[in-house]
């Protein structure tokens, strides 16, 4: 199993939305890094959804529910998309601020890449921040 940490602004598509939704393509991605990362993804993989602009945090865990496939609505054939479904909302968010701060997290992609919109992460890392979000 692999994990992700994948970026949106909540004034686009926000966690609540994939709430509501249960399950979206994550597309419109238009970073060959980052849809080599989509293309990477596995049925199952484990998704942090990190709201970016406004909030900066992670506020949810989804998973990898479909494989990438060619993005819909897209005459190009290079990008693609892939399924995620939302799994639970964290029982507290975490801030940018808090992640920037804890020594686990020092390497972890968020701070190393920050313009990248999907990203993967270490398991420890992915746990951590579950762990953050409990206390």
């Amino acid at each position: 199993m692999n994990y992700w940490l994948m970026k949106t602004e909540p004034t686009a598509y926000s966690w609540d939305q994939l709430l509501r939704d249960r399950k979206t393509n994550w597309d419109g991605v238009r970073n060959y890094q980052a849809r080599n990362n989509m293309k990477a993804m596995e049925k199952g993989d484990g998704v942090l959804i990190y709201h970016s602009i406004v909030g900066k945090e992670v506020v949810g865990l989804a998973e990898v529910s479909r494989t990438y496939f060619p993005e819909p609505n897209c005459d190009n054939p290079q990008w693609v998309a892939v399924e995620i479904s939302a799994k639970s909302s964290l029982k507290k968010t975490v801030k940018l601020d808090d992640i920037k701060s804890n020594p686990i997290l020092i390497e972890i992609a968020l701070l190393k890449q920050s313009r990248l919109s999907v990203m993967p992460i270490t398991h420890e890392e992915y746990e951590e921040i579950i762990r953050m979000s409990e206390n």
